[in-house]
């Protein structure tokens, strides 16, 4: 039985669909450019690098000034995007669309982001290896710790929110962990739609999520053992790059 390193994308992508997994996981099989996800990077970079101003100047203004140049990084790491944006005036106009919600959201102005893109590991067992990178991390003065997570997408439908936030309980398990606090807040942001997601986590509800991670863990060595990857068709096929390869599509 060999360590296996999981992340809460990994997690995900085999609750979704144990032969998703395999492809990306396993085989490590390239995947076609996504727009959404490019977006999302780049939303991602602007938010981040926001925080590198004085509060005063963390506006909107300054956010939407760093997006041409943020985005000729990301082009010079990705020029395979340059032959899929057929308007960049517009691909910028709806990044700035996005961060004119955040805007709504929060005031970064307000206070301090204690880290960004902060890696968080374990070894949750002798053979298994837990990690993911935050997108923010503040601890406030007084010591109480939140954890937010940008998503550009829309927020979950009502009884979905569940779902959404184990990968940020997955943030909370690691973060215990490592410091033995337990986080205050778990935060999604959505800037789709301009919605948040938040949870006060219990040390009952970091409890079961590793259970959970354990339990995942469990069912992919045994997936492993007899090389049984069962698709799981769903919605989520349409926008998969690896259709035309998957048993469940032939």
């Amino acid at each position: 039985m060999n360590e296996l390193r999981l992340s809460p994308s990994r997690v995900n992508d085999f609750q979704n669909c144990p032969q998703l997994y395999k492809y990306r996981a396993i085989d490590k099989l390239a995947e076609k450019p996504s727009l959404d996800a490019h977006r999302g990077t780049l939303v991602h970079t602007v938010l981040h690098d926001l925080f590198d101003s004085p509060p005063a100047k963390r506006t909107l203004e300054t956010a939407i000034e760093l997006l041409p140049s943020r985005w000729v990084t990301q082009l010079h790491e990705s020029p395979e995007l340059q032959g899929l944006i057929t308007s960049e005036k517009e691909w910028l106009d709806r990044a700035g669309s996005l961060l004119e919600t955040y805007f709504h959201l929060e005031k970064p102005e307000t206070f301090e982001a204690t880290h960004r893109e902060i890696h968080l590991e374990c070894d949750l067992t002798e053979k298994l290896y837990l990690h993911g990178y935050v997108d923010r991390l503040d601890v406030a003065p007084t010591g109480e710790v939140r954890i937010i997570d940008y998503k550009t997408g829309k927020a979950p439908k009502p009884g979905w929110e569940e779902k959404a936030l184990f990968q940020l309980r997955v943030y909370a398990l690691l973060y215990w962990k490592r410091e033995g606090v337990l986080p205050k807040l778990l935060q999604l942001i959505y800037l789709g739609d301009g919605k948040l997601v938040k949870n006060s986590p219990t040390q009952k509800d970091l409890d079961a999520t590793e259970s959970t991670l354990i339990s995942i863990a469990e069912q992919i060595w045994s997936a492993t053992d007899k090389d049984d990857w069962k698709p799981k068709p769903s919605r989520l096929c349409d926008w998969c790059s690896f259709k035309d390869i998957c048993p469940a599509h032939q």
